[in-house]
């Protein structure tokens, strides 16, 4: 199993033992470092970047958010409301497929509603007023995924409409045309995808006045290709007269937070096993979904491995091997790095497992706050 690279960052200094744990702690310096890099990019290239909240939604941030971004996107009515009550500037909406029920309150927060297919937009087109921008999603049938399973381009995808069969009157009443190929990947897959479609498209650049490129670029990561994406963003304004979206979510919150764990029990079978309580399942699902390897804060290069599982009865909750900073006994704690993106959004109570606590922490201040504590009601509360 890969393990997904990490920066330490401040976080190597940080004392696991302030928070209580399991816990989640971002650090909104690095948070402010990103958002700096993507509003550079967004200066630079005229670009308008929004904030993908199906990745990164916590909305304590949100101010911090409003001031690097031109607003966010969401990924059906629960995250629009969200966007509606604390976040800044636009709002565009997509989902794979939306509800009648939902439609009028989308379309009155909205700035862009985004479809899926054009029979979503023609079914629909009753809610539709002047106030909203309306948008498709493109299958640009052009894989640059690396993992098939998070490829939106795969065979068979559900995720936009095949542009091999786009049609003139697919674009009546939309204004713009958006696609996401992307992945945690840097700007040459983009180039490749934008080469692939751009011959398919261009005969409605005329009647459009947006181009969404969705999500999945690294732009904050060390390595990204920034003046080219610039110089990329350029032309293709230059080219098309099109204002030019872009939606990250990863790279927004990339390396700005960890997961505190602690071990509750090692034994011997075959190998040192531990039992956090962590849970993949629970608190890091990408883990088993992906799969991956989180980063270890500390992790030792060499000696004895330690295989890391949760507190649940699903057999499967392992998260990985790993040579622990610390000595193998009950209490001790470690943390995982990079997890403030997709885990946070993605925890879930199964098999009563508590939830992690949430901490914003200023690396440069050492300011440290509690922002949601949760008690067993988060469980109880579900299931009612």
């Amino acid at each position: 199993m890969e393990t997904k690279a990490g920066d330490p960052g401040a976080f190597a200094h940080f004392d696991l033992h302030r928070v209580p744990s399991p816990a989640f702690v971002v650090d909104e310096a690095a948070l402010r470092r990103n958002l700096a890099i993507l509003a550079d990019v967004k200066a630079r290239s005229g670009a308008k970047i929004l904030c993908a909240m199906k990745a990164f939604s916590m909305w304590k941030v949100a101010p911090v958010i409003g001031e690097y971004l031109d607003g966010v996107c969401s990924s059906g009515l629960w995250e629009s409301r969200l966007a509606r009550d604390y976040y800044k500037g636009e709002i565009a909406t997509y989902c794979a497929g939306y509800k009648e029920a939902d439609m009028a309150e989308i379309v009155e927060i909205s700035d862009h509603v985004i479809f899926n297919s054009p029979s979503q937009h023609t079914r629909f087109a009753a809610f539709l007023n002047d106030s909203v921008d309306v948008g498709l999603r493109l299958n640009p049938e052009h894989a640059e995924g690396e993992v098939a399973k998070y490829d939106p381009c795969s065979p068979g995808s559900r995720l936009g409409f095949p542009v091999s069969q786009l049609k003139p009157e697919h674009l009546e009443g939309v204004s713009g045309l958006h696609f996401h190929t992307l992945c945690e990947q840097d700007f040459e897959p983009l180039k490749r995808t934008w080469e692939a479609l751009k011959p398919q498209i261009a005969p409605y650049f005329g009647q459009l006045r947006w181009l969404n490129f969705g999500g999945g670029h690294h732009i904050t990561r060390a390595d990204y290709q920034r003046d080219d994406l610039v110089a990329f963003i350029q032309q293709v304004r230059a080219e098309t007269g099109l204002d030019v979206y872009l939606e990250p979510g990863e790279a927004i919150a990339l390396d700005t937070g960890i997961l505190i764990g602690e071990l509750l029990d090692v034994f011997e079978n075959g190998l040192p096993v531990g039992i956090t309580d962590i849970s993949a399942t629970c608190h890091m699902p990408d883990v088993i979904e992906a799969p991956y390897r989180p980063a270890m804060l500390g992790e030792l290069q060499d000696g004895p491995a330690v295989r890391l599982g949760g507190p649940s009865c699903l057999a499967g909750d392992i998260i990985g091997d790993y040579r622990l900073p610390v000595a193998a006994e009950a209490g001790a704690r470690f943390a995982f790095l990079d997890q403030a993106h997709y885990s946070m959004v993605k925890t879930n109570t199964f098999n009563g497992v508590p939830l992690p606590s949430i901490w914003l922490w200023n690396s440069e201040t050492d300011a440290l706050e509690c922002v949601r504590a949760f008690d067993w009601t988060e469980f109880r509360d579900r299931l009612s």
